[in-house]
C-alpha cells in the first residue's frame, strides 16, 4: 500500500515539470485560436450596431471573449528546437525524478520498519488529545483554586511528559508553596528548569538543588546538577571531583552512572574504580531513602529524559542514557519503545544511529 502511495506522489512530482512543457505551442498552431477570438468580437459590435444585442448584454460578452484572447496570446511560443527540448526533458524528468527519489529513500529511509497501524496512530492521537483536555481542565480549575497544592503537584509531572519545562517549574514551585519543600518536588523543580534552559543549570535551579542538600545531603540527583553547574562554569577540576565523588558514593548500577563516568572523561579525569559498595555522604543518603523513593527518584531522572527526548531528538548522548536507564530498571518494553524513538529522530544522524544500534545490541533490544 505504501509503494502505491508513493508512486502516486511521484507521479504527481513528474505531471506538475512536465505540465508547463506541454502548454507551449508554435506560432502557427496558436493563430486559429487568435483569429477566432477576434472575429467573435467583430461579431459582437456588428450585432450591437443592428440592434441585436443590448450594450449590457454586449460588454458581458465581448469582456468574455476579451479575456479567453488575452490568455491564448499569453501562451508561450516555441520553435521546432525548442519543443524537441521540451520532449527531452519530459523523458528525462520521466527517468531521473523516480530514479533519484527511489535511491534517496534507500540511503536514508527505513524500507524494512513496519507501518504503524492505522488503529494504533488514531489511538495515539485520541490519547493527545484526552491528555490535553485533561490538563486544560486542571488549569480552568487551578486559575479558581491556586491554592490547591495536590492539582499543582499532579499537573508538574504531566507538563513535563508534555515537553512544558516552565510551566512544570512554576507548577512544582506552587505545590512546594502550599504543601510544603520536599526534596522530590525540589528536584523535580529544578530539573524543570535545567530543561526549560536547555540543560544549562541557571542560578535559580543551583539554589533550588542547594536547598535540596541542605534538607538531604548527598542527594545524587542534585549533586549531580551541581557538578554539572561547575562544568558549565569553566571549573573543570570542581567538577571532575564532584562528578568522582558522586560516581563512588552511589550503586554502581545506578542509571546516572553511564552518563557521570563519560562526563569525568571528557574533562579529562579518570573515573575512580568501581566498588564492591558506595561510600561517603551521598551514598549514605541514597541508603537512608525507602526503596520505593529510590525508584521514584530514578524515575524522574529517567522520565525527565524521556519527555526531553519527544521534544528534541538529536542528543545521541541522552539516547544512550535513556536505553541503559531502562535496561537497569529492567523495563525492555520501554527500552524498545525507546530505541524505535531514536532510530526516527536520528535518521539523518548515520553516526549517531550507528552508535544507538550497537548499544541496542549490547544490551540484547530485539526489534
Amino acid at each position: 500500500m505504501i509503494w502505491a502511495a508513493f508512486a502516486l506522489m511521484t507521479g504527481a512530482v513528474v505531471l506538475a515539470v512536465l505540465w508547463p512543457l506541454g502548454r507551449a505551442r508554435t506560432a502557427a498552431a496558436r493563430a486559429p485560436d487568435v483569429s477566432f477570438y477576434r472575429s467573435q468580437i467583430e461579431e459582437i459590435d456588428r450585432d450591437l450596431a443592428l440592434g441585436l444585442l443590448t450594450q449590457a448584454d454586449a460588454d458581458v460578452a465581448k469582456a468574455e471573449a476579451g479575456r479567453r484572447l488575452l490568455r491564448v496570446s499569453d501562451e508561450p511560443i516555441a520553435d521546432g528546437k525548442s519543443r524537441g527540448g521540451a520532449r527531452m526533458a519530459a523523458v528525462a524528468a520521466l527517468i531521473a525524478i523516480p530514479a533519484v527519489s527511489l535511491t534517496l529513500y534507500l540511503a536514508l529511509g527505513h524500507p524494512d520498519l513496519a507501518d504503524l497501524p492505522l488503529s494504533t496512530r488514531v489511538a495515539e492521537r485520541q490519547g493527545q488529545s484526552e491528555v490535553q483536555s485533561a490538563v486544560r481542565k486542571i488549569e480552568d480549575h487551578l486559575a479558581a483554586n491556586p491554592n490547591d497544592g495536590r492539582g499543582w503537584d499532579i499537573l508538574g509531572p504531566v507538563y513535563m511528559k508534555m515537553g512544558r519545562y516552565e510551566d512544570a517549574a512554576r507548577a512544582f514551585g506552587n505545590a512546594n508553596r502550599v504543601l510544603g519543600d520536599t526534596p522530590e518536588r525540589l528536584t523535580a523543580q529544578g530539573e524543570a528548569l535545567v530543561y526549560a534552559a536547555q540543560e544549562a543549570v541557571t542560578p535559580q535551579a543551583q539554589e533550588i538543588f542547594n536547598k535540596v542538600l541542605d534538607m538531604q545531603p548527598g542527594h545524587p540527583v542534585a549533586y549531580f546538577y551541581l557538578a554539572l553547574a561547575r562544568e558549565q562554569s569553566g571549573d573543570r577540576a570542581g567538577a571532575i571531583e564532584a562528578y568522582s565523588q558522586l560516581a563512588q558514593g552511589t550503586p554502581p548500577d545506578a542509571p546516572w552512572q553511564p552518563v557521570v563516568r563519560a562526563r569525568i572523561v571528557a574533562l579529562g579525569g579518570t573515573p575512580p574504580a568501581a566498588q564492591e559498595g558506595p561510600k561517603g555522604e551521598t551514598a549514605d543518603a541514597v541508603r537512608a531513602m525507602p526503596s520505593d523513593e529510590q525508584r521514584a527518584m530514578i524515575r524522574t531522572m529517567v522520565d525527565g529524559l524521556a519527555a526531553r527526548l519527544d521534544a528534541d531528538g538529536r542528543d545521541v548522548e541522552g539516547w544512550l542514557r535513556l536505553l541503559r536507564s531502562y535496561k537497569v530498571l529492567q523495563e525492555n518494553d520501554l527500552a524498545k519503545a525507546a530505541l524505535v524513538k531514536a532510530r526516527n529522530a536520528l535518521n539523518a544522524d548515520p553516526d549517531g544511529l550507528s552508535r544507538v544500534n550497537a548499544l541496542a545490541d549490547e544490551l540484547g533490544l530485539k526489534s
